[in-house]
């Protein structure tokens, strides 16, 4: 048997929706918005429109259902977040986005936000702390840390087409 295959569908102003079709032809479905909730939907691979479970669930909730499901694992949108207040969260450039081949430095992040990009994910590598001069590229996932504002502002700014 295949291994299972999550799929990734980004969501601008939303979030990420993870989907994860089972043996048996039913879809798992996670919605990670970006104020940290969680919406999950349960469907027949037959027909999507139907959905037999869809709830609701607060950050909190969310991360004890990871817990219970797969004990200190993080999730997959949410990496940390600390009692300091800050978080970190991945955005992906599209090859659409405005700022596909403009530099780092043009986005302004940390003067406009207070948040700051502190890796950017690139093929099967990564480049951590890159410097204003870096180049962004389409299919470059970025990883951004700050406050909840802070990163909400920087997925307005990096989600720009």
């Amino acid at each position: 048997m295949p291994a299972p295959r999550l799929r990734t569908t980004p969501l601008p102003g939303i979030g990420v929706q993870y989907e994860l079709t089972t043996r048996r032809h039913d879809t798992l479905s996670v919605i990670a918005h970006r104020d940290g909730s969680r919406t999950l939907n349960v469907h027949h691979d037959d027909d999507p429109d139907s959905c037999g479970l869809s709830m609701k669930l607060t950050g909190a909730e969310a991360l004890s259902l990871t817990d219970a499901l797969l004990p200190h694992h993080n999730s997959p949108n949410l990496l940390h977040t600390s009692d300091f207040g800050l978080l970190a969260e991945r955005v992906t450039i599209t090859g659409t986005s405005h700022w596909n081949g403009r530099t780092l430095g043009e986005t302004h992040m940390r003067t406009r936000t207070g948040a700051s990009i502190v890796a950017v994910m690139r093929r099967s590598h990564a480049i951590p702390s890159p410097g204003p001069e870096f180049r962004l590229r389409g299919g470059d996932t970025v990883i951004v840390i700050g406050t909840r504002e802070g990163v909400d502002g920087a997925h307005e700014i990096l989600e720009r087409t």
